[in-house]
This record gives C-alpha cells, sequence and structure tokens, in this order.
C-alpha cells in the first residue's frame, strides 16, 4: 500500500510524491530526488517542520520537544522526518521549491476540443501524455504554442486524469486567447507547468460559500466534481457573478450538480443594468441565502481583484469572521495572486 502526498511549497509549486506504507515523508520526498529541509533527521533539530493541511499520520513518540511542541502538534505541525502517512496528505513545506532541488512539472499533452462558449470564455480541453494529479482549484502554466510565453488557467475538471479543461477569459488580441480562436487544431502539442497555487478544496467540515467572478468559475467546476466524487455531507452554497447575461457559462454543469448534490446550491448574478436578469448587481448583494452560520464556515473567493476587495470589504462590514477564507485574485496574461485569511 502506498499513499499519495502533496507537497505545497511556499513558491506556489505542488509537487506529488507515493509514500509507502510505514515510510517517512522525508524519505519518500528523497527517494523522489526532492531534498526537503533537514538536519538531523531524527526528530531533534526541527528543521523539517511543516503543515498537515489534510489527511492522517502517526508521529510516534521519538522527537523532542524542542523540535515539536505539544501545541503545534495540535494545531497540524509535523516532522517531515517523522510523518509516517495512514492516507493521502497534503503538506506545506516552508520553503522554496527551488530550494528543495526541485520545481513544478512540466508535462506535454495534445489539444483535444476548443470551444468559444460565450463571447467572453474559452473552454480548452486537453489529453495529456500520462495522469496528472493536483488539487482541486490549482491552476497550471500553458506555453502559447510558438512563443516562450506562459498564462496561467485553473482547472475545471476532476483530479487524477489524463484528460482535463480549463475556463479561459477570451481577451480580444490576448496572446493566447488569438492563439486558441484562430490557430489552434486538434493534436496540437502543448506544454503546460505545475500544478501550482494554494487555492484548493480543504475537507469539508462546516458549510461552504464559493464566490466567482467571470471565469472566475473554472476551479469551483473542479472542486465539485470533486465533491460528486467524495460525497458531501454540509451546505455549499456558490454565488457566481458576471457583467453580462452572456457572460454566463457552465450553467448545465450547475444543474447537474445541483440535482446529483443533494447540498448543494447556486445563484447566479449580473451586474449589467440592461440585464433582464432576476439577480442584478454584485456577489454581495446576493448573500441572503449564504450558509454564514455566524462565521462557522469556509469562503473559498476567485475572480478579478476588485471583486475580490469587494467582497473582503463585505465581510469586514458584516463583522463576520470566517472560519477560513481563502481567495484568488486573477487578471488577464498574469499569473493568479492567491492569499487566505485564517
Amino acid at each position: 500500500m502506498s499513499f499519495n502526498i502533496a507537497l505545497n511549497f511556499e513558491d506556489g509549486v505542488t509537487r506529488f510524491i507515493r509514500c509507502n506504507e510505514g515510510e517517512t515523508v522525508l524519505d519518500a520526498a528523497y527517494r523522489n530526488q526532492i531534498n526537503l529541509p533537514m538536519d538531523c533527521s531524527d526528530g531533534v533539530c526541527g528543521t523539517c517542520k511543516g503543515s498537515c493541511q489534510q489527511g492522517d499520520y502517526d508521529l510516534g513518540d521519538e522527537y523532542l520537544e524542542d523540535a515539536l511542541t505539544e501545541d503545534e502538534a495540535g494545531q497540524g505541525m509535523v516532522l517531515t522526518c517523522q510523518m509516517v502517512p495512514s492516507s493521502d496528505c497534503v503538506i506545506a513545506i516552508p520553503a522554496a521549491s527551488t530550494l528543495c532541488k526541485t520545481g513544478q512539472a512540466e508535462i506535454q499533452g495534445s489539444v483535444t476540443e476548443v470551444n468559444l462558449v460565450s463571447a467572453t470564455a474559452i473552454e480548452l480541453k486537453v489529453q495529456a501524455d500520462e495522469p496528472l494529479a493536483f488539487l482541486p482549484g490549482q491552476y497550471m502554466n500553458v506555453q502559447v504554442p510558438g512563443t516562450n510565453q506562459t498564462r496561467s488557467y485553473s482547472f475545471s475538471s476532476l483530479p487524477g486524469e489524463s484528460s482535463f479543461s480549463f475556463l479561459i477569459r477570451n481577451v480580444p488580441g490576448g496572446l493566447m486567447s488569438s492563439w486558441l480562436v484562430g490557430k489552434a487544431k486538434t493534436g496540437d502539442r502543448l506544454t503546460l507547468g505545475g500544478p501550482l497555487g494554494v487555492f484548493y478544496l480543504r475537507p469539508v467540515a462546516r458549510p461552504v460559500l464559493m464566490l466567482a467572478g467571470g471565469t472566475g468559475l473554472a476551479p469551483f467546476l473542479s472542486m465539485l466534481e470533486q465533491l460528486k466524487k467524495t460525497g458531501l455531507e454540509h451546505p455549499v452554497h456558490l454565488v457566481y457573478g458576471v457583467s453580462k447575461d452572456e457572460d454566463l457559462v457552465g450553467l448545465e454543469a450547475l444543474h447537474t450538480f445541483a440535482a446529483e448534490l443533494e447540498q448543494f446550491t447556486f445563484k447566479t448574478v449580473v451586474s449589467s443594468e440592461a440585464s433582464d436578469h432576476p439577480n442584478k448587481g454584485y456577489v454581495t448583494h446576493h448573500l441572503d441565502e449564504a450558509p454564514l452560520n455566524e462565521g462557522d464556515v469556509d469562503v473559498y473567493l476567485c475572480g478579478p481583484p476588485p471583486m475580490v476587495d469587494s467582497v473582503l470589504s463585505y465581510f469586514q462590514q458584516q463583522g463576520v469572521t470566517p472560519h477560513s477564507f481563502h481567495y484568488e485574485r486573477f487578471t488577464p496574461s498574469t499569473p493568479a495572486l492567491a492569499g487566505e485569511v485564517a
């Protein structure tokens, strides 16, 4: 038996390794040629300390309190030289991937479909040469064919498959948008790097509020695919806002999720004054059905910077401090900027 371990480095790079039963994470990483920070490897110095974001493990009792205090252990801190997983795990490593003699993985794939799903959104489907592990909500850097430039796009599909998809904003004159709309064809080869990002779905242990703006819907489609696979025991509510009626995409998928996940609900919002949509305005105007639960809620937010700033201000004005707040800002042609408010 072995377990899938996601090592999430502080520069946003995630590397997946297999850890054998009874093997420490440190040993498994070294076996995969990833040099995690360490000095003693005996639970004495604390150099290999990280934080387990999800999963089950055993730390034993061989380490010293000076290396890992009882309070730290209670908060999910671990020593990778002592940590023996008993399930799949996600571990935050407080070091850049390059310092651990690794970096983002590079994969090759082929275009299978390019769909103009609206005037402002493109769906890109890719068949990779091998299955790709990622955390639902993460993104990849996709190299624009014929150039040395990359663009960052969030997955909109289930992790762990060799075929996956992205929902991409159609930017007039944009380098990748122009290629996708004007040149791309089935079979074209792509180079992708990643996965990347700390914006990903954590275990659902309480109500969840998802807030999406435009093509910021993409990571939530991936998260919902994962929840459909694993099941859902707590309410999850999505508010999805766009500028114009024609910008609303993915509605068929959202209705399917709502039909198959009893605890999932969603609302769409359009900001244009000219719209006849029943829900007008911004996402912050339509949080009446949000499961805020007096702050015992996990909030995920992905959208353009003005939307992120507006939502952060909304919670401050309401005096509500969510149990956790994960957000990702995006702008055309630039990598995602992620943040977290615990």
